[in-house]
């Protein structure tokens, strides 16, 4: 981490550079929300054949006019029900089976900085060999953690916080998961103004695209990967 800045880099210099980064790399933004997309859709399509869920939960939905202690007692019946259950864990493992992709956006942004070619394998580095064991196993870590305490919010988002930069800090620095912790933790004791703004911009800029121009999103949605390397390269020193 760099510790010695005789002046910290503004936000508008982060932001800036977030975007550069996204608009530099709006192909690789939009295969990747394709292929995201794309299997999270065809598991859904093929799990609702089996199960029958999203059926349900329409039938359901219609409880809600009755008022929301109606709705969330035939929700709750809905969500105890074995097929909701499978359904869930084919969706979960779905998404962890994907979380590697984000991993491939590092990888191009590090490429733009050294000037070298990027080509669309690139963007499936994270599913290399050892590093598809390595970053699942992460997110399997993550997800379960996060999964209990965002049911307080608070702690889900502080969960958030601390280790927002635990995967670029595992691609370019080869350190164990405790280890990115422990570092996001010092980073986030150091800038976390900066870090707390840029998440929020973060977190608005990947989903404005949904709500303005459904098609938008597909270009926005993995924003937020560029907002961490922006942030990850101002506030860490691989050499340290």
């Amino acid at each position: 981490m760099q510790n010695k800045y005789p002046q910290k880099p503004g936000l508008d210099f982060i932001l800036k550079q977030a975007f550069f980064y996204w608009n530099k790399t709006l192909i690789f933004q939009l295969m990747f929300s394709i292929i995201y997309f794309g299997i999270v859709m065809t598991v859904i399509f093929f799990c609702d054949a089996k199960y029958g869920v999203v059926g349900e939960y329409i039938e359901t939905a219609k409880y809600a006019t009755k008022g929301a202690q109606v709705y969330t007692a035939e929700l709750q019946k809905l969500l105890a029900t074995d097929n909701f259950q499978n359904f869930s864990m084919w969706l979960i493992g779905t998404i962890i089976f994907l979380y590697p992709l984000n991993l491939g956006f590092y990888q191009i942004y590090r490429k733009i900085d050294l000037g070298e070619k990027l080509e669309l394998g690139d963007l499936l580095v994270g599913y290399n060999g050892l590093n598809f064991f390595k970053y699942v196993g992460y997110f399997i870590f993550w997800y379960v953690i996060f999964a209990y305490s965002i049911q307080t919010i608070i702690l889900g988002i502080v969960w958030v916080f601390i280790t927002v930069f635990v995967a670029p800090i595992m691609f370019f620095m080869n350190k164990t998961i405790f280890e990115s912790i422990s570092l996001n933790f010092k980073a986030l004791k150091m800038y976390f103004v900066e870090i707390l703004v840029c998440v929020v911009v973060a977190i608005i800029f990947k989903y404005i695209g949904f709500m303005l121009f459904f098609i938008g999103g597909l270009f926005t949605f993995p924003f937020w990967n560029a907002m961490i390397y922006s942030l990850y390269k101002i506030i860490f020193s691989e050499k340290n």
